[in-house]
């Protein structure tokens, strides 16, 4: 038999998460699984040891300096033409193991999912989106035929795997947050490996260029607070940003580490102390998980976003008191533990549900 993940693209989120189901599959199954995606999702699959093919290339949302999006009219109408590239490739991937006894896992990818209905396959679909909110006014039309088709879509799935708290309905199962497993649960011992040997702020900004003005809004409250707070700051600035000689200067070389693109970044959320992040789901459900306390800017008028920042007490706006929420999360947080209890399930939910759609192929 063969799982078949296509895995959205846009983002890390949909690939973490991805991986952490199937980290408990291979240790549930032989069957063969293979990933269909593309740009840094690709990177961060293969990277993990599963085999992965590199061809769905989305176009990127339209956001400004000040991370506002913008011209959502367009990227909706390209995203239509993406949405049909992406339908040719799932054909050709769904056919040329269609010898096999084949279920088709999808997260967010909505492309497979038509293509196996059409094709009759069992379907899997993972996603915390049951509607989007992109357009306001008489543009919402559009999005409105959008939103029909993507529900009768996720009605016609086998089973709907939904990351997040809720009561079971139809064919929808809430699980709850899923996360990656950490290697140890001894923070101690992940600190001297990442060498945290302060206090740390970890800024992460996710897979897109995005969160780059996140980024110099928290060098520039970091500077402040580091006159009052022995502190240091780690950048996890993923695959598209490149940490620029503007952001930093010579005195900031003891305090702040750019880290680049890491392929265990959850690993990093638990070592931390404190979290900012752009207000993306799967860095949100690490911190939560993970219980790192965290600070969630989100893209203005992106309302996947917005709504995950409300969720967590924040808005748009506080991207201009970082200095002070940073310090307010300071001033309350207590010692450092050593160690603290995980609950991370959800992961052998998904796999599990993934496995008794398999036993019905």
């Amino acid at each position: 038999m063969v799982i078949l993940f296509f895995t959205s693209p846009i983002g890390l989120g949909h690939a973490t998460r991805d991986i952490a189901i199937c980290e408990k599959l291979r240790s549930l199954t032989n069957d063969k699984i293979l990933f269909v995606t593309g740009q840094a999702a690709y990177t961060i699959i293969s990277n993990n040891g599963y085999v992965a093919y590199n061809v769905y290339t989305p176009n990127d949302f339209q956001v400004n300096y000040s991370m506002h999006l913008q011209s959502m009219i367009k990227w909706l109408i390209q995203y239509v033409s993406y949405y049909k590239r992406c339908k040719i490739i799932a054909q050709q991937f769904i056919e040329k193991n269609s010898e096999y006894n084949l279920l088709i896992v999808s997260d967010e990818d909505f492309a497979s999912i038509a293509v196996g209905k059409n094709k009759n396959k069992k379907r899997v679909l993972i996603t915390d989106i049951l509607k989007t909110r992109f357009l306001k006014g008489l543009p919402s039309i559009i999005e409105y035929g959008m939103n029909r088709s993507l529900e009768n879509m996720i009605k016609s799935c086998d089973h709907v795997i939904i990351p997040d708290y809720g009561s079971d309905i139809d064919n929808k199962s809430y699980i709850g947050p899923i996360v990656r497993e950490l290697t140890t649960i001894d923070r101690g011992a992940l600190r001297k490996k990442f060498r945290m040997r302060k206090p740390t702020v970890l800024l992460t900004i996710g897979g897109t260029p995005s969160g780059k003005y996140l980024i110099e809004m928290t060098i520039k409250a970091f500077r402040k607070l580091r006159m009052k707070l022995d502190i240091d700051l780690l950048i996890a600035s993923g695959p598209s940003v490149d940490i620029q000689d503007k952001f930093l200067c010579t005195s900031d070389i003891d305090n702040i580490i750019n880290l680049g693109f890491v392929n265990n970044l959850h690993e990093y959320i638990y070592a931390s102390d404190l979290v900012v992040s752009l207000a993306g789901r799967s860095t949100i459900d690490e911190s939560l998980v993970y219980k790192t306390p965290g600070i969630f800017i989100p893209i203005k008028n992106h309302f996947e976003q917005e709504e995950n920042a409300r969720r967590m007490g924040y808005n748009y706006k506080d991207i201009f008191k970082l200095e002070s929420l940073i310090e307010e999360k300071f001033d309350n947080m207590s010692v450092t533990a050593s160690s603290r209890t995980i609950s991370n399930v959800s992961s052998e939910k998904a796999a599990k549900i993934i496995l008794e759609t398999l036993e019905f192929l």
